[in-house]
């Protein structure tokens, strides 16, 4: 249902708010029952404990309901990190992080990294304002 909503009318909480009630139920009707099997009790703890953050999308604009956009921008940094295993110092991670985090912040923008840093500008929307009108 939250579900439909979104792929409706986006991630504006004007429509997704209406889906607060159903969370209040979700959490009332099946949170609170007494379940016997180890996967349940284990499934109903860890609602209770992102109780709070589950369901956040509902109250502010452009929040994704799943954390698919922070799972793939973490895969580069894996994939490093089997590579380098042990060879890095903490400084040189911190500078791959930066590098990364400006390279994932362009493609999600679709500006070209490359000519981002060509550009030796050091605001992502300076460059952007300047190179993409």
């Amino acid at each position: 249902m939250i579900v439909d909503t979104i792929n409706k009318y986006g991630l504006k909480k004007r429509n997704l708010f209406k889906h607060k009630k159903d969370v209040e139920k979700f959490y009332r009707d099946i949170i609170e029952k007494e379940f016997e099997s180890e996967i349940s009790i284990q499934y109903q703890k860890k609602f209770l404990k992102y109780k709070n953050k589950l369901f956040t999308f509902l109250h502010y604009d452009e929040i994704p309901w799943n954390n698919n956009n922070a799972e793939h921008a973490i895969k580069p940094f894996a994939a490093y990190r089997k590579v380098v295993d042990g060879l890095l110092s903490e400084n040189g991670i911190n500078d791959y992080l930066i590098l990364l985090s400006i390279q994932q912040t362009c493609k999600y923008r679709g500006i070209s990294f490359l000519e981002f840093l060509k550009s030796k500008e050091k605001s992502i929307e300076e460059f952007t304002t300047k190179f993409y009108k």
